[in-house]
């Protein structure tokens, strides 16, 4: 359906403030039993039972042959800790690597800027190395427990393993239980070498070098790897084996301190502490945590593959953010040789969160966190001049947002617009405060909005103000900037203008729900009315105005008005025309086209209603990009484009952009059969709905913070709306299938067509035909 239909409330009625209460089910059953292999189905088993275990054991993935790298082998991280495991590269009969890296390990030598000197460092990796050579291996990785089981096998035996990192504890647990023939396999501890990943793709700087190596030692029974640094502080893997009967596990802990030697201690307790307990008392709250984080969402649509990545990337998710951990670099936790070993900020940080809102999980959002917390050194990457009421963040930054080989040479790490050095990225401050405001419309809480949104997208759009100058035209201009990714630097640049305009609108909503008559807030209407208009040509949007887009270019920067901000969004034919025409001309281009570049497009196409072409376009991420884990790489590990597929899947089941809540706004006719629940949108609702044989049957609101709530529900013909108790809901029809619902903070409506009363139980849907697992299946 086209998005010229939508209703558009006014912007300070959308953004209406309330605070957030929890949602509420609407059925379940009772937690099955642990299944064996052998009674899991390739496809989703009959409906009955809990429906979340139903759809986690049938995501679950799956090894009958050794994976060979990152990109093949089970997965396992609590946000901090991480481990990839894989056959140890040239001794794959041999030896298994578990991969330990954790995403606060870091170097602190700033002169060498956030790729070298600031960089992620590579910690080590054990190696679990049986008596015989490898014959054989069958391995799930339990996305309901968030642990790997299955056996190995060897010509001497075979060797039983069970594997997690503890959701609290922090700790590397693998419990092994051995044949007769196999009780002499051991484990070995490989450290890496401390120095940058990039070092393997890049010439290393002027004065750079690694950092000694670590020293080894035992402490009382538990043996440590402490890896000075030559900045001060240390990064340490401390370990322990015990032996119950036949079993012995491995537990591991890593603890980074800087500029103090207070790692050391800190993980020879940690080991002290949790190798008291055996892995099946460890597993316990473990499992808890994960089984309650499942339950915050539900979807289940027909197409197998598709489903199981889904819940594949929530699982992801989980294992590499948390509210508290660092966010996200490139890789995750998971860190492996890379160009790219720290957080970058014109694209990947932004996708890598999009999915927590709708699945319901801002515990994950390290975003806003992040961005409140170390504010000071966001000024402190913006040029003198401007500092005083200014913020922006660098291209790359470490987890406290330094940048630092720039701000050291020239005091600040942000571009200036129109002058040296070239490439002054802008944007990317603006653009991670969306995120931010993400986060404040799915909740509604106004702390979110009026202690880290408005102050500090007030702070990054002073700096545009800045430079924004009326031309000869009476328009107000930008001098060159850059548009992440396309080369050249362009006056008017529409990455810059998008996330200006954005911007300007979203601190005047700001200030009027917050009451405050702010000084600048005559500058910002100026802006929205005299901007000059986002450059455009034959083929659609430019870079900007001496840039056409003229070659192939994996980013979506000079679309930014489309998606993610919905600034433009085809209300009229001519702006729809204009989306459809950048949209083609933006993919037409092969070459430089990657995984994002087809989610981006994915995600523009839900939003002109094109489910068919949205669900081509995720078709083609998974043929050319997507790798047997649902990882993704280039060059090296890249987590944000699967991370941001789930988001795209989210676009085109749900979409609450603009104060309408959108049910199946982009499903492709093969999903005739869907179900969501708990799914957040804007506005803090939690959306419950099924549709069945291409039609919605239900759809069920519960409000959070009591905002406005229009909704195109998508049922045809006259409905009934009732509240919590089946009493009928005064509603209003706004046309083409909304309606505007008054709901207060706690209250529910639910929408069905007239006189039907259809059954409300949430369960998975029938896939449409069987689907390989993910994994690595026998040849």
């Amino acid at each position: 359906m086209s998005s010229s239909s939508a209703p558009d409330p006014s912007r300070r009625a959308v953004l209406a403030t309330g605070s957030a209460l929890g949602g509420t089910l609407l059925a379940s059953g009772l937690p099955l039993t642990q299944a064996t292999a052998a009674d899991r189905t390739e496809t989703a088993p009959p409906a009955g039972g809990d429906p979340w275990r139903t759809v986690l054991d049938d995501a679950d993935l799956v090894w009958q042959r050794m994976p060979t790298a990152w990109y093949e082998g089970p997965f396992l991280g609590n946000g901090l800790l991480g481990s990839g495991i894989y056959a140890e590269p040239g001794a794959a009969s041999t030896a298994v690597r578990f991969n330990i890296q954790h995403s606060e390990v870091q170097d602190h030598r700033p002169e060498f800027g956030s790729l070298f000197g600031l960089a992620r460092l590579p910690i080590g990796y054990f190696t679990l190395e049986p008596v015989g050579a490898i014959t054989g291996l069958d391995w799930r990785l339990s996305l309901q427990d968030a642990e790997l089981t299955g056996t190995l096998t060897t010509d001497k035996g075979t060797l039983a393993v069970r594997a997690l990192i503890h959701n609290d504890r922090s700790v590397l647990a693998v419990e092994v239980t051995a044949s007769e023939g196999e009780r002499g396999f051991r484990w070995v501890f490989h450290p890496a070498d401390a120095i940058s990943p990039r070092a393997a793709f890049k010439p290393l700087p002027d004065g750079y070098q690694g950092n000694p190596p670590a020293q080894v030692a035992d402490h009382d029974g538990i043996t440590a790897a402490v890896q000075p640094l030559l900045a001060g502080g240390q990064h340490v893997t401390a370990w322990r084996e015990r032996t119950r009967g036949r079993t012995r596990t491995l537990y591991a802990h890593v603890a980074h301190s800087y500029p103090g030697t207070t790692a050391l201690g800190r993980a020879l307790t940690a080991v002290r502490r949790t190798a008291q307990l055996p892995y099946s008392a460890l597993a316990v709250d473990h499992r808890a945590w994960w089984h309650a984080y499942y339950r915050k969402s539900f979807l289940s649509l027909p197409d197998a593959r598709i489903q199981r990545f889904y819940w594949i990337q929530l699982y992801k998710a989980a294992s590499a953010a948390r509210r508290d951990a660092p966010v996200m670099a490139t890789s995750g936790p998971w860190l492996e040789p890379t160009p790219w070993p720290n957080t970058w900020w014109n694209l990947n940080a932004q996708l890598e969160y999009w999915l927590i809102h709708g699945s319901n999980h801002l515990e994950l959002d390290a975003i806003t966190r992040a961005l409140s917390e170390f504010r000071d050194n966001l000024a402190q990457e913006t040029p003198t001049p401007y500092r005083a009421d200014s913020l922006g963040i660098p291209r790359t930054t470490d987890p406290q947002l330094v940048n630092g080989a720039a701000s050291t040479l020239m005091g600040y790490g942000v571009g200036v617009p129109g002058q040296d050095p070239p490439t002054p990225e802008v944007g990317n401050l603006t653009w991670a405060l969306h995120n931010v405001w993400l986060s404040y419309r799915h909740t509604m809480d106004r702390s979110i909005l009026q202690d880290v949104l408005f102050p500090l997208l007030r702070k990054a759009i002073n700096y545009y103000l800045h430079f924004l100058e009326p031309g000869p035209d009476g328009k107000l201009h930008l001098p060159a900037t850059f548009s992440p990714e396309y080369g050249g630097d362009s006056r008017d640049c529409n990455y810059d203008l998008m996330l200006l305009t954005w911007g300007c609108r979203t601190l005047l909503d700001s200030a009027e729900l917050l009451g405050i008559d702010d000084p600048l807030a005559p500058r910002w209407r100026e802006v929205l009315a005299k901007r000059v208009p986002y450059p455009t040509d034959a083929n659609g949007f430019m870079i900007g105005a001496d840039i056409p887009f003229a070659k192939s270019h994996r980013h979506y920067s000079h679309l930014l008005a489309v998606y993610p901000l919905y600034e433009v969004t085809g209300r009229t034919p001519d702006e729809r025309a204009l989306i459809e025409r950048s949209l083609a001309h933006w993919v037409g281009f092969e070459g430089a086209l990657q995984g994002y570049t087809f989610t981006g497009a994915a995600s523009m196409s839900a939003l002109l209603g094109k489910g068919e072409d949205a669900l081509e376009y995720l078709g083609e991420l998974m043929t050319r990009f997507i790798q047997p884990n649902t990882m993704y790489q280039e060059s090296g590990p890249v987590i944000e484009t699967p991370l941001s597929a789930a988001q795209s899947l989210h676009d085109m089941v749900c979409q609450s952009w603009g104060g309408v809540i959108r049910v199946f706004p982009a499903l492709p006719a093969a999903w005739a059969d869907l179900v969501v629940h708990d799914f957040r949108t804007q506005g803090a609702f939690l959306l419950g709905a099924r549709r069945e044989n291409g039609a919605t049957r239900w759809v069920r609101l519960v409000s959070e913070a009591g905002a406005p709530c229009v909704v195109r529900h998508g049922i045809a013909g006259a409905v009934d709306i009732r509240d919590g108790r089946g009493r009928p809901l005064h509603h209003v029809d706004v046309g083409d299938g909304a309606v505007q619902i008054t709901l207060r903070k706690g209250e529910s409506a639910l929408i069905t067509a007239k006189g039907d009363r259809p059954d409300l139980t949430v369960a998975p849907v029938r896939p449409n035909e069987d689907a390989p697992r993910w994994g690595l299946p026998r040849i």
